[in-house]
């Protein structure tokens, strides 16, 4: 009873408690650009320089025909060759493409082993073309590669530490070919919203219509924007993306729970809320504990022996708890909080909030990841 009474003072507390305020946004973090985009780079390429961690030749064929083939570039015939170098690894090499990056910029690159290496520490990464979706080379990647693992061992016993087979390469690719965007001629473009909603697009249009004195913006799904340039930026659409971009809109998104079962997080949104309903949680706990005794003949005795007798304690502890009222309109949030001030677990609270939607008592859905 004490339970349903400490559980029944939390939930008249949280009907008390009023929403936090919503707090707004500015437009370049809700929103993207059209043409304003990374792309993404890939490439194949040889390390070399390890300490006997690389891959065994014999088990990647791929590593020993990339090395016999880099070999014959640089005029050395290894074709007839036994190769047993453990020095050398195949990678494969990554890199984001900035939006309007120019030819000699430098770019962040991630090498990635595609064999059986143990370790690319103290590895140098070979000159690597970095392709992109349409085939064509946009960057050369080269240079020492930095891990944030260690594997060492012996025979008998090793230690691992992190990822040794991914490194980075901080400023290692060069690039080469430059994406052709003439963004400030541009006549019109669309903001595409990161969380589709009709209310939110409705705001982002109305923030840029008050601020720009007429109706240059109008959303057009709820998750576009269609933003028209005014005759005051003529041909400068870079200035005027980066007056409205810096404005303020509140977002709206719809009432929603997140919840990971495999680790037990739970995420709610702020408009969650719960109908009038009567909830009560209890607990069965069930206690086995062995205590063996040894039973030996008495002293002297003409017989018997001395054997091991089982010995089990069961206990069962059923918690119950009384039925507790929500109100209509209890913020969830706060709900949460006082189930949480009374020591309910993550697993409780899943159970509940899985409970009061098969109810038809909570106005939200619930996304199960």
């Amino acid at each position: 009873m004490r339970a349903a009474r400490l559980l029944a003072a939390a939930l008249l507390l949280a009907a008390t408690l009023t929403a936090p305020a919503r707090a707004d946004s500015r437009i370049k973090d809700i929103v993207d650009i059209e043409g304003v985009r990374e792309n993404q780079l890939v490439g194949y390429g040889l390390v070399v320089g390890l300490d006997g961690t690389g891959d065994s030749l014999r088990n990647a064929p791929f590593t020993r025909q990339s090395l016999e083939s880099m070999l014959e570039r640089l005029g050395v015939n290894t074709r007839d060759a036994t190769l047993n170098t453990a020095n050398t690894a195949a990678v494969m090499v990554t890199a984001h493409l900035p939006p309007f990056a120019v030819g000699g910029s430098r770019i962040d690159v991630t090498v990635s082993a595609l064999g059986d290496a143990d370790s690319l520490a103290g590895g140098v990464l070979l000159v690597t073309p970095l392709m992109g979706a349409d085939g064509e080379v946009y960057a050369v990647a080269q240079g020492s590669i930095a891990i944030a693992g260690f594997a060492a061992g012996g025979d008998a016993a090793g230690v691992k530490q992190g990822v040794p087979t991914v490194g980075r390469i901080s400023s290692g690719g060069v690039i080469e070919r430059e994406l052709a965007f003439d963004f400030a001629g541009l006549d019109q473009v669309r903001l595409s919203l990161r969380n589709p909603d009709f209310a939110t697009a409705s705001r982002v249009a109305s923030a840029i219509n008050r601020y720009l004195g007429g109706p240059a913006a109008r959303a057009t799904s709820p998750a576009t924007v269609s933003l028209q340039r005014p005759a005051a930026y003529a041909g400068d659409m870079v200035s005027l993306i980066s007056d409205i971009e810096r404005l303020m809109v509140s977002p709206d998104l719809p009432a929603k729970i997140v919840i990971d079962e495999a680790s037990g997080v739970i995420v709610i949104g702020e408009d969650v809320r719960v109908s009038t309903v009567a909830i009560a949680q209890g607990a069965l706990t069930v206690s086995v504990r062995e205590t063996p005794v040894v039973s030996q003949p008495a002293p002297f005795a003409d017989g018997g022996e001395t054997v091991v007798v089982p010995r089990t304690d069961v206990a069962i502890e059923d918690e119950q708890s009384g039925l507790a009222v929500i109100n209509d309109g209890v913020a969830l949030a706060d709900l949460v909080d006082g189930l949480n001030a009374l020591g309910v677990g993550p697993r409780d609270l899943i159970s509940i909030l899985q409970a009061l939607k098969a109810a038809g008592a909570l106005q939200a859905e619930i996304e199960v990841m």
